[in-house]
């Protein structure tokens, strides 16, 4: 995995969704989730492209079931982007970069 994404958990997904000064979006996924091993080389890109825009942060859901439960991720890979410690938007299910762009450029 990349430097430039950050692995969250159940203790630090709080503090550091929270205290991010860029928008934070967070790809829920699983070790055994084969669309979520597709969305992995695309995060990446965006992560190093949108430096200083954004910030991807990852948090397994098998090992994290409070943060999972709390934000009600049901599908994997889930994507959620924070700004602001609040909810900006949702995303289920692996995407192309572009569209992925897309849909977050009203938040970057």
């Amino acid at each position: 995995m990349s430097e430039k994404i950050v692995t969250l958990d159940d203790a630090t997904f709080d503090e550091h969704v929270k205290a991010a000064d860029v928008p934070v979006l967070v790809d829920f996924w699983a070790e055994w989730c084969g669309p979520c091993k597709m969305i992995a080389p695309v995060l990446e890109e965006i992560a190093t492209e949108q430096e200083g825009k954004l910030q991807i942060g990852k948090l397994n859901i098998d090992d994290n079931l409070d943060v999972t439960r709390r934000y009600d991720v049901m599908s994997i890979p889930t994507l959620i982007l924070f700004k602001d410690g609040e909810v900006k938007a949702r995303l289920i299910g692996a995407k192309p970069k572009g569209q992925l762009l897309q849909e977050l450029s009203a938040y970057l």
